[in-house]
């Protein structure tokens, strides 16, 4: 099972993870992204997110896919959101399930870690003395 969203709704763990566990899937893997207070040494008031919906969710299916292929994953399901988000907002929720915890965390860490290489979804950093773009793929 492969569950892929970008949402401008509030991410929810708990949601994120309802059926995902089964009889098949005796591991469950968890990555919640939130918004830092603090990057670089400056204070963030807020992010600000933006993609290219059609292009990232593709990417997003891909990595859910390959995470399946090669880590031995049952299930994925990586929620991401878009617009205004504050200091301790939900940005991103990977889940991961699988017969057994190891490959659960290596398709959950697979996933993270190429999303943020290849997923087109950009976020503006905005701080008390100014603001600053950032690439997914920084």
């Amino acid at each position: 099972m492969i569950d892929v969203r970008i949402t401008e709704e509030l991410l929810s763990a708990t949601s994120c993870t309802e059926g995902l566990t089964d009889g098949a899937c005796g591991g469950l893997a968890v990555f919640i992204g939130a918004v830092r207070s603090e990057t670089k040494g400056k204070k963030v008031l807020r992010l600000e997110y933006e993609c290219y919906p059609s292009m990232a969710l593709k990417e997003m299916k891909k990595i859910a896919e390959a995470a399946i292929q090669a880590c031995g994953a049952k299930q994925m399901r990586i929620h991401h959101r878009t617009g205004i988000l504050y200091p301790g907002d939900i940005a991103v929720v990977v889940v991961a399930g699988s017969p057994h915890r190891e490959a659960a965390f290596e398709a959950c860490r697979y996933a993270i870690d190429t999303l943020k290489k290849t997923v087109p979804i950009w976020k503006k950093e905005v701080f008390e003395d100014g603001e600053e773009w950032i690439s997914a793929h920084a």
